[in-house]
C-alpha cells in the first residue's frame, strides 16, 4: 500500500510519477483493518518507502523490476508488521501512452492473519501536454481467498515539473459492508501531493503528503482518514525514506506503531525483457 521504497516501490506508480523525477511509491497500504491491510507516498517522493528509478517505455516495451525493502509502507502504514519485504513485477508499455502491468509483495498483517500476499493488476493510458503531464487508470488489489477483502481503484493524476496531484477513488470491493458503512463507488479516497527534484550528480530528492478517507479505507487500515507524509532520497536503485503519519498512539501491544517516524532503506533494479 505506497513512498514505495517503500517511499518508492516497483509497486504501482503512475506513468506521471515515473516522469517526474523522484516517484517515492508510499505504498504503506491501507490494508489495516483488524487485520490490517493496504498504496502512497507513492507519487513523488508514490509505497515506505522505496523510492525506485523511473523507467522510460518504448513502443510496445516490456520491462521488469524487482526490489527488496526494509518495510513495506503504503499511504504512510505498515503492510508487514515492519518486517522487511521482496516485491517485483512485469509491466508493458506502449508509445501511444497505453499502459498495463502486474506487481507483487508478501505482506503480513500480524499473527494468525490470513494475508500472506498482495498481487497488484492495472491499466491506464498516460501522455503529455504542453509540458503537463497526465495519467488515468485502473488498479486492482488482490490477496488472499480467505481474506475476502479485494478491492480496485480508478486514478488520475497531472504533473508539471516536479510537482505532482494524484486521486484514488474507489471503484469496488468484494468485501462486506458493515452497519453504516458505505463501500460504493466513490466512498473512500487516497489525494497525495508529491514534488521531486534532482541533486548532486544524480541523487533523488522527493516529497509527499496524502490524505486517506471513507468508510472502505477505514475497514481495510483499521484507522479513520488520517494524513501521511515523507521525504526520500535515492540514487543508482538505493533508496532511504523517513516517512509518518498523524495517527494517535494506540497503546498497548501496537505491533504496527503506524503513529510513529519510520525510516526505511531499499534497492531496486529494472530491466527490460
Amino acid at each position: 500500500m505506497g513512498i514505495n521504497f517503500a517511499l518508492i516501490s516497483p509497486k504501482k506508480k503512475t506513468q506521471t510519477e515515473k516522469r517526474i523525477i523522484t516517484s517515492l511509491n508510499f505504498d504503506w497500504r491501507t490494508h489495516m483493518k483488524t487485520s490490517t491491510k493496504r498504496t502512497i507516498l507513492a507519487a513523488a517522493i508514490s509505497s515506505a518507502c522505496l523510492l525506485t528509478a523511473m523507467p522510460s517505455y518504448a513502443e510496445g516495451e516490456f520491462t521488469a523490476n524487482a526490489s527488496a525493502t526494509s518495510n513495506y509502507i503504503w499511504r504512510g502504514l505498515t503492510q508487514t508488521t515492519n518486517e522487511a519485504a521482496v516485491q517485483g513485477g512485469i509491466d508493458y508499455a506502449h508509445e501511444s501512452g497505453f499502459y498495463a502491468g502486474t506487481w507483487a509483495s508478501n505482506v503480513n498483517y500480524g499473527a494468525g492473519d490470513v494475508y500472506s500476499y498482495e498481487h497488484d493488476m492495472y491499466f491506464g493510458f498516460s501522455g503529455e501536454s504542453d509540458g503537463i503531464a497526465y495519467d488515468f487508470g485502473y488498479l486492482y488489489y488482490n490477496y488472499d481467498d480467505e481474506a475476502n477483502f479485494d478491492f480496485a481503484e480508478v486514478y488520475g493524476s497531472v504533473g508539471m515539473g516536479g510537482l505532482s496531484l494524484t486521486v484514488y477513488l474507489l471503484a469496488h470491493t468484494e468485501a462486506d459492508e458493515g452497519e453504516g458503512q458505505d463501500f460504493g463507488f466513490a466512498q473512500a479516497s487516497y489525494t497525495s501531493l508529491d514534488y521531486g527534484m534532482e541533486i548532486l550528480n544524480g541523487t533523488e530528492l522527493g516529497f509527499h503528503v496524502g490524505y486517506h478517507e471513507g468508510d472502505f479505507a477505514e475497514a481495510f487500515n483499521g484507522v479513520e482518514g488520517y494524513v501521511d507524509y515523507g521525504v526520500s532520497i535515492a540514487k543508482d536503485g538505493f533508496s532511504f525514506a523517513i516517512t509518518g503519519t498523524d495517527l494517535d498512539d494506540m497503546g498497548g501491544d501496537d505491533e504496527f506503531d503506524n503513529d510513529a517516524v519510520k525510516f526505511t532503506v531499499a534497492y531496486s533494479v529494472d530491466f527490460q525483457l
